[in-house]
């Protein structure tokens, strides 16, 4: 094969301290998209997703659900497999970042960096966000010294690290992009890169020693390599670097990564860097697409809007979501979800649009030639020649991943073809036999306007595709064939297979007043489920005394796996308080928060300790078992330490 039509297409691999959204199926279905398309363009392809295993937040999940992280990476990696298999997705790898094949691979690149003086050990220290597990430069930081990706507070730490000489690269790699100028996509983003690196970047911290959970650095077990070192080494990993150079010859020239916008610079500017370091070249295009919010508002277990998309592929299938998806907003873009969207969608596109071509060709050619294709001498038409234009500029799309581009085009084909129908009116010429030829012609165009467009959304809706071209009599898999070998005409004299409806058109009203009850009945069973206290007076609650104090210090407690020995500030005196709340804070996270602390409680010994006071949190539950705690802190947070709160 043309060693030019070779593509290796990655996801970002998908962290497994939670279960898999709509984002992760965002990704997936763009590159199983792409990945479709390319061998439908004749493209040897190769596709790959997979977990992302190691850090502090998966082995802090671990513990929140009394296990050990092995034991949780294996049960959540499964679901983001289901998840593939779920979206119909034609990866032909996934990998884990626990597996034997990679921890050799990343540790026998730590090892040559290190020999060639690339990594060195050092001490560093800086603003560290916790959630994120990366240090900040001071001049990328957010507003009063927050993570620019999340938002949450930094921590200043310090502590023995390796180091990758990220700096000496720089230059090399702003040569690159300037003269590759789609290496990073979109153009905000690729503008946003050039400024990052322009800016200066400092040698990267690529080890950890307050961690376990990771890939021991090779002849210095104390520390871990830093867990976006060892996950962005996962792409050539399965390229087979380490254990298979043909196969890696083969692939790695021809990489192209597919990510969210807010790893950005881990993959465009950490990852190659690593890569000119390594000795070979890096991404062909980086890909940063945007992130969904739904009904408006941004995904988060407290508002309990993630969307899950088990349950939306199980309630309005597979391809119509896809095709919603790619559909929706333009690929690079924040979009927004909403059922109301999908619905519209299905029954404007798929059911009016598709699903009427399909229909109405389907029952002519039934009707009026006993279901048999007609022929005829010449089948060049309007419809034709625009189909030739339309292969053109769905190329031109796909190639920029501009999935919502491409579906537009073929829809203003769907729609020609419908118009088609109207203006020439194969009812009428079925009434008439002088005017054979020209149904046969007309009626044959239609045909062939339904073969290419099952063609041509086949990477975004296969399973639609495959039932288009079974009802068109075709038994072949449309994802498997090839545009450049479609020829116009070539379906005369096919016979037709059964008829179906594709898309059954949702009743609006129905379908809004069903959700109207199943939100009042989740409502209903929500309150059910509220455990309440027995009713007190104001004057027992004013026996409460809460007041605003700050976490100065927070230490591990011995044999204890839930409990924090704290100390607080009351502003007028400090205190030790021991809280049960290990499994959900790192010290990090917890040391300078402002809480509220119900201070008039008999002080009581915990594991050796004197607790004199409680720390007020909100936890939400799921099967009676507590899932998410969130500390209680005053809104204000310039309030004087011991105010009373009441």
């Amino acid at each position: 094969m043309n060693n030019e039509k070779r593509f290796y297409i990655t996801t970002p691999i998908y962290y497994v301290n939670d279960i898999p959204h709509i984002g992760h199926a965002y990704t997936t279905t763009a590159c199983d998209t792409i990945s479709r398309y390319k061998r439908m363009k004749g493209y040897d392809v190769f596709f790959l997703t997979g977990t992302d295993e190691h850090g502090q937040k998966i082995q802090a999940a671990a513990e929140a659900k009394g296990e050990t992280p092995q034991q949780l990476v294996d049960r959540i990696h499964q679901t983001f497999r289901d998840l593939c298999k779920l979206l119909n997705a034609s990866n032909d790898d996934f990998i884990r970042t626990t597996e034997d094949r990679h921890i050799r691979a990343v540790q026998a690149i730590f090892s040559k960096l290190i020999e060639k003086g690339d990594i060195y050990k050092g001490t560093y220290s800086g603003y560290y966000c916790v959630p994120d597990e990366t240090y900040v430069p001071e001049n990328a930081m957010g507003p009063n010294k927050t993570c620019p990706d999340c938002g949450r507070p930094l921590t200043i730490m310090e502590e023995e690290s390796y180091f990758f000489r990220a700096s000496k690269y720089v230059p090399q790699l702003i040569e690159y992009y300037e003269t590759h100028l789609k290496a990073v996509m979109p153009e905000t983003r690729y503008n946003e890169i050039m400024s990052f690196l322009k800016g200066g970047v400092r040698d990267q911290s690529v080890s950890r020693t307050t961690l376990k959970w990771g890939i021991p650095v090779p002849g210095d077990e104390k520390h871990v390599i830093y867990v976006w070192f060892d996950a962005l080494v996962n792409y050539v990993t399965a390229a087979g670097y380490l254990d298979d150079p043909e196969k890696f010859a083969r692939w790695w020239p021809h990489v192209r990564h597919m990510v969210g916008k807010d790893i950005i610079r881990f993959h465009c500017v950490t990852w190659p860097l690593l890569l000119i370091a390594m000795g070979v070249n890096v991404p062909v295009e980086i890909f940063a697409h945007g992130w969904w919010t739904v009904d408006g508002e941004k995904m988060s277990k407290t508002r309990k809007n993630v969307v899950d998309p088990f349950k939306i592929v199980k309630e309005y299938g597979l391809d119509p979501f896809r095709y919603f998806m790619m559909r929706e907003v333009p690929f690079g873009n924040d979009g927004d979800f909403s059922e109301l969207a999908l619905v519209g969608r299905i029954n404007s596109d798929l059911a009016n649009d598709l699903g009427n071509l399909l229909n109405r060709t389907h029952r002519m050619i039934q009707s009026y030639r006993g279901g048999v294709v007609p022929k005829c001498t010449d089948a060049k038409s309007e419809l034709s020649a625009m189909s030739v234009n339309v292969l053109e500029r769905v190329d031109r799309a796909m190639n920029d991943y501009a999935f919502d581009e491409a579906l537009k085009t073929i829809w203003e084909f769907i729609g020609r073809a419908n118009k088609f129908i109207d203006e020439t009116m194969p009812w009428k010429l079925a009434k008439d036999e002088s005017q054979a030829e020209r149904l046969d012609f007309v009626l044959l165009n239609l045909y062939e306007a339904l073969r290419l467009s099952a063609m041509l959304v086949a990477p975004v809706m296969p399973e639609t595709s495959q039932r288009i071209w079974k009802q068109l009599g075709i038994q072949e898999d449309p994802t498997k064939s090839q545009y450049d070998a479609f020829t116009w005409g070539d379906g005369a004299g096919m016979t037709l297979g059964e008829s179906e409806v594709l898309f059954p058109r949702i009743d609006i009203e129905e379908w809004k007043k069903s959700k109207e009850e199943k939100k009042l009945q989740e409502e209903a069973a929500a309150q059910a489920a509220i455990e309440h206290e027995e009713e007190i007076s104001i004057d027992a609650f004013k026996t409460v005394e809460m007041r605003v104090a700050r976490i100065t210090k927070c230490e591990e407690i011995p044999k204890s796996k839930k409990l924090y020995k704290l100390e607080v500030d009351l502003g007028y005196e400090k205190r030790t308080v021991c809280s049960g709340i290990k499994a959900f804070f790192t010290p990090e996270e917890l040391e300078g928060r402002t809480i509220i602390l119900v201070t008039n409680l008999k002080p009581v010994k915990l594991c050796g300790v004197e607790s004199n006071g409680m720390i007020l949190c909100a936890s939400v539950k799921k099967d009676g078992v507590s899932e998410q705690l969130t500390l209680l802190t005053p809104e204000d947070k310039d309030i004087p330490l011991g105010s009373r709160v009441s």
